[in-house]
C-alpha cells in the first residue's frame, strides 16, 4: 500500500513530462543561429523574446530606419562608429511541449472498462515563445556579432539599446518625431 502511495505521489508530482524546452532568455543573448532554429541562416544572432504581436518588429525597423516598406527585413544600412553595417532580422517560434500522464492513464483505464477515453486532447500541450533574431554583417560579409569581430562590443550595446526601444516604443510614428528633433 505504502509503494502504491508513493508511486501515485511521484507519478502525481512528474504527471508532465517536457519533450522540447523553450528557452528562456532575460534580456538577450548572442546564439548560434542554425542551433537556435535549422531555418536561419549560418552564423550568430543576436536573440530576445518578443512580447509583442507578430510584425510589430518590422514595423518598428521600418520606422527606425525610415525603409518606406522596402526591404525591411534584410540588409538594413545602418552606420556604428563610421562604420556601414547590414542588418538582418527573423521572428522564430520555439515551443515547449509536455506529454501529459494523468490524462494518459485515465484515458487507458476508461478503455480497460470498455469506455471510450475522453482525455485524449490532454495527452500532450504545447505553448509557444516569439523570438527576434538579429544577424549583423560588415561590408566585407563578415559576421560583426562574431566574438572575434572587432565591433561585437560595440554592436552588442548598441543592439540591446535597439531592444530596448522596440520594448518600450508603443507607437513608431514617435521614433521620426525623435530624430527629426535631434
Amino acid at each position: 500500500m505504502k509503494t502504491a502511495t508513493l508511486a501515485l505521489l511521484l507519478l502525481t508530482l512528474y504527471s508532465c513530462i517536457p519533450t522540447r524546452i523553450a528557452p528562456k532568455i532575460e534580456t538577450h543573448k548572442i546564439v548560434e543561429t542554425k542551433k537556435f532554429s535549422k531555418e536561419l541562416p549560418q552564423g550568430y544572432g543576436f536573440a530576445f523574446e518578443d512580447p509583442k504581436d507578430a510584425n510589430e518588429f518590422y514595423s518598428y525597423v521600418n520606422s527606425k530606419y525610415d525603409l518606406a516598406y522596402t526591404e525591411v527585413e534584410y540588409n538594413v544600412p545602418f552606420e556604428l562608429d563610421g562604420e556601414k553595417l547590414y542588418l538582418s532580422f527573423y521572428e522564430c517560434e520555439r515551443t515547449t511541449k509536455t506529454i501529459n500522464l494523468i490524462p494518459i492513464l485515465v484515458d487507458a483505464k476508461l478503455e480497460n472498462d470498455g469506455s471510450a477515453p475522453v482525455l485524449e486532447d490532454f495527452h500532450s500541450s504545447r505553448n509557444g515563445q516569439w523570438y527576434i533574431i538579429i544577424k549583423v554583417r560588415d561590408a566585407a560579409l563578415k559576421d560583426v556579432l562574431n566574438i572575434n569581430h572587432e565591433q561585437h562590443g560595440v554592436l552588442k550595446k548598441y543592439l540591446e539599446s535597439l531592444r530596448q526601444e522596440y520594448l518600450a516604443t508603443h507607437h513608431y510614428n514617435e521614433l521620426n518625431l525623435k530624430s527629426n528633433s535631434q
